[in-house]
């Protein structure tokens, strides 16, 4: 298993992480995607320790706490070995302050979540979603003690747009606060928006980034290609509502390169897809969910190897769109304003 540097923290953590947004289920969405039960969860644990990849990320709204609480008893005896990340602020509950991101419902947040893991401290501490309504100073600075009470060890943000993360940091300078050293974010061969602001303002930061979703919403595993539809997993039972739209032309163009790569390399479709995101800048993490142990086992075999500069090229290109105003009028003056290029 190779470890990346977490941003310009001191943590190093796998190039891969176990996602836990398939555990447990109990409601109509969660169920679409996985609904895995504890003695699935305890195998699939048992897997991921067993190659090397000890990162496993998890939220409090994933099957409304039950994934926390699956994922810490397949931990239990095992805290030692492992590295937990997991995420506030979305609703838990009916409740004015049982959501957002202020300091009393962090503090409730983070106490439950701890109870749930059965566990003293969480190693990555992420906002799940950003929280205008409640000052950045009071954010981090609940987020602060949290650090310094022991009960946190590092600070992440998700889903932020560019100005909220920069906001963010610049409130910890200004502050003396415990800051942002990661991002997660959603980004793949399909989805490629997260170059055009959020990855040059990680560099310039020296904030890493965790990605989810790196097979886009399950459309890069290698079942959907032109001329057929997936006929099992996440897709066909409706797991990727709330995705991005992908135009069916785009998706099979991209497909078609991947498969191309995928003979050449005599690796899957899959392996490909998140093999490339792992030579792009920042990253330092890719988040894999599985709803058994074969896509499991699938998944770990994107590592331990390398795509060619020409192979990279191809699946750059293949996948490249115009992006949104003013991102594509910047490109018109890349001399003073470079894309940032694979590794």
């Amino acid at each position: 298993m190779e470890f990346r540097q977490l941003g310009r923290s001191g943590l190093k953590v796998p190039v891969l992480s176990f996602g836990t947004g398939t555990f447990g289920g109990g409601n109509e969405f969660f169920d679409k995607w996985g609904g895995v039960d504890q003695k699935v969860g305890n195998r699939q644990v048992d897997m991921c320790l067993d190659h090397g990849l000890n990162f496993f990320d998890t939220a409090d709204v994933y099957s409304g706490g039950l994934a926390e609480t699956i994922l810490g008893t397949a931990l239990h005896g095992k805290r030692d070995k492992a590295l937990i990340s997991t995420k506030a602020t979305f609703a838990m509950g009916d409740g004015p302050n049982e959501k957002g991101s202020s300091r009393f419902h962090l503090i409730q947040a983070a106490e439950a979540s701890l109870k749930r893991l059965g566990t003293d401290y969480i190693d990555v501490y992420f906002m799940h979603g950003f929280d205008a309504l409640t000052p950045v100073e009071e954010t981090l600075s609940a987020l602060d003690n949290l650090v310094a009470s022991g009960k946190v060890r590092y600070i992440g943000c998700s889903n932020f747009s560019g100005w909220h993360v920069m906001k963010a940091l610049a409130t910890s300078e200004k502050y003396g606060l415990a800051r942002y050293v990661v991002y997660q974010g959603y980004y793949s061969l399909i989805g490629r928006d997260y170059e055009e602001e959020i990855m040059p303002l990680c560099i310039d930061q020296g904030v890493g980034t965790m990605v989810w979703s790196p097979l886009g919403w399950g459309r890069l595993t290698g079942k959907i290609r032109r001329g057929s539809a997936d006929k099992s997993g996440r897709i066909a039972s409706g797991g990727a509502e709330g995705g991005p739209p992908v135009d069916d032309n785009f998706l099979y163009d991209v497909v078609d390169a991947l498969d191309a790569v995928a003979k050449e390399t005599g690796k899957t479709v899959a392996q490909v897809a998140l093999n490339w995101l792992l030579s792009r800048p920042t990253v330092c993490n890719l988040v894999l969910g599985a709803r058994n142990e074969e896509q499991l086992e699938q998944n770990l075999g994107a590592i331990g190897w390398s795509l060619t500069a020409d192979q990279i090229a191809r699946l750059d290109k293949v996948s490249d769109k115009v992006p949104a105003y003013p991102y594509w009028h910047q490109r018109d003056f890349q001399e003073r304003n470079p894309r940032p290029v694979g590794k």
